[in-house]
């Protein structure tokens, strides 16, 4: 099957080439293409050395006992006969969760064997590394992998065209209606679909939904099983709890009471800490606002969920049987409006983009602000860019209805925001009449170009 280029694919390249090359860790969730993007890399090198901790059970012993990573590298390249030689052959030690000793292992090749290029990734790794208490912090190089973004789907979709026209768009020169519209129309398949690499080759070779949802509901089963596989840690009925009661809170303050009524809220928080932690849900933390760091005014008791992907999210509802038709019939054939001001599936993708583009380094965190009380006001997303916070409005419609993102702007005295919708690219001012004729500047981007933003 032909790889389909992956906005990964340029940091692995850089680390390739880097003259310290620690030994990397690919982190993410289960089946968002971590392993294909590592394989991509390796046909950069003459050898490819590729270990499964799941299917070859015997290298486990390799890792036991006193650590040689020069002599463990040499029974892997025995045992699986491929020549393991520095700067010629890329290691790939694949669900490396399956065996902590290796994990522990990692470190050991910066130190011990600086000049081979190691990769470790894994599925649900996270739970693993909380067992540990050290795996080589400052000694290991981390990248975050997640499922296809827009721009992704449409490459994988060969919407080269439009993808290269959306990109040379901005506030000044928008689309013309035509590519707009497809665009638009591209969009909605992509709420339906979402962004997990087998579900969206499925759609390409298909563009059958019905499809796509059989595939993601098997992902969704299989990301169940792994939770069995933790039951001396956690349990699996209360990380399996946790997750569909963000599925059906998506786009609301999480109340721990509507997700169970069996499990304590400190233990639905401590699952739901656990699946932050795997990359499968997002946490979207309510700040004040009042300047950077936007944690310094976080209050982490009031959190929404984002989750990994809304084809998954739709899968879900569907394995709850909560009239996921219904949904399905809104995003495609809803009004841009409707479907950007009351679809709370759309609001979680204009995080899941604004997060996905920014560098995979790390774990960000993602805020909002939310005003309670007699006047209740929310701000969907917070951002930090060019030391100053940046409002995010995900909404359609005219001046009048961007009450609350007045009203903060207001308060925090910002003039500059962003909204994003199913418009096309545009920008306004506005001169606040309660605020002596403050001009505020607001730029559109359209929720399919977030990648555009600077």
């Amino acid at each position: 099957m032909k790889y389909i280029e992956r906005i990964i694919d340029k940091y692995l390249l850089e680390w390739k080439d880097s003259s310290e090359h620690k030994p990397l860790l690919l982190r993410g969730a289960r089946q968002v293409g971590k392993s294909s993007a590592v394989r991509h890399l390796g046909e950069k090198f003459k050898h490819f050395a590729e270990v499964n901790f799941e299917q070859l059970k015997n290298i486990h012993t390799f890792f036991s006992g006193d650590i040689d990573v020069r002599l463990i590298t040499a029974k892997i390249s025995k045992y699986i006969n491929v020549p393991i030689e520095p700067g010629k052959t890329l290691l790939f030690l694949d669900e490396i969760q399956a065996c902590p000793d290796a994990i522990m292992a990692l470190r050991f090749f910066k130190e011990d064997y600086p000049q081979l290029h190691v990769i470790a990734a894994g599925s649900l790794l996270e739970f693993t590394l909380q067992e540990i208490p050290t795996f080589g912090v400052g000694r290991i190089h981390s990248l975050f992998m997640y499922p296809f973004t827009f721009d992704e789907f449409l490459t994988a979709t060969e919407n080269f065209g439009l993808l290269e026209a959306k990109r040379d768009a901005n506030t000044r020169e928008p689309l013309d209606e035509p590519f707009h519209n497809q665009l638009t129309d591209l969009f909605r398949i992509y709420l339906l679909v979402g962004g997990m690499p087998e579900a969206v080759t499925t759609w390409a070779k298909t563009k059958d939904f019905g499809a796509c949802q059989r595939v993601l509901r098997d992902i969704i089963l299989t990301y169940e099983d792994d939770f069995s596989k933790y039951r001396k840690r956690t349990s699996p009925e209360l990380l399996q709890i946790a997750m569909h009661g963000v599925c059906h809170q998506i786009g609301q303050k999480f109340s721990f009471s509507q997700a169970s009524s069996d499990y304590r809220s400190a233990q639905i928080r401590s699952a739901l800490r656990l699946l932050t932690l795997a990359g499968i849900i997002i946490p979207v933390i309510a700040t004040s606002g009042n300047g950077l760091p936007l944690d310094a005014g976080a209050n982490e008791s009031i959190v929404k969920y984002l989750f990994l992907d809304p084809g998954l999210l739709l899968a879900i509802l569907q394995l709850d049987g909560n009239a996921p038709q219904k949904m399905i019939e809104f995003i495609l054939s809803g009004t841009p409006q409707d479907l950007v001001n009351k679809g709370g599936i759309t609001e979680m993708v204009a995080g899941l983009e604004i997060m996905r583009y920014k560098e995979p380094i790390m774990r960000y965190k993602m805020f909002y602000w939310q005003q309670t009380g007699n006047s209740i006001a929310e701000v969907d997303y917070l951002e930090a860019q060019n030391a100053q916070v940046i409002p995010i409005e995900v909404k359609a419609g005219t001046q009048g209805g961007m009450k609350s993102l007045w009203l903060f702007m207001r308060a925090k005295k910002i003039n500059y925001a962003l909204r994003t919708s199913l418009e096309n690219f545009g920008s306004f001012s506005y001169t606040d009449p309660l605020d002596n004729g403050a001009v505020r500047e607001v730029d559109i981007v359209p929720l399919y170009a977030l990648s555009n933003r600077p």
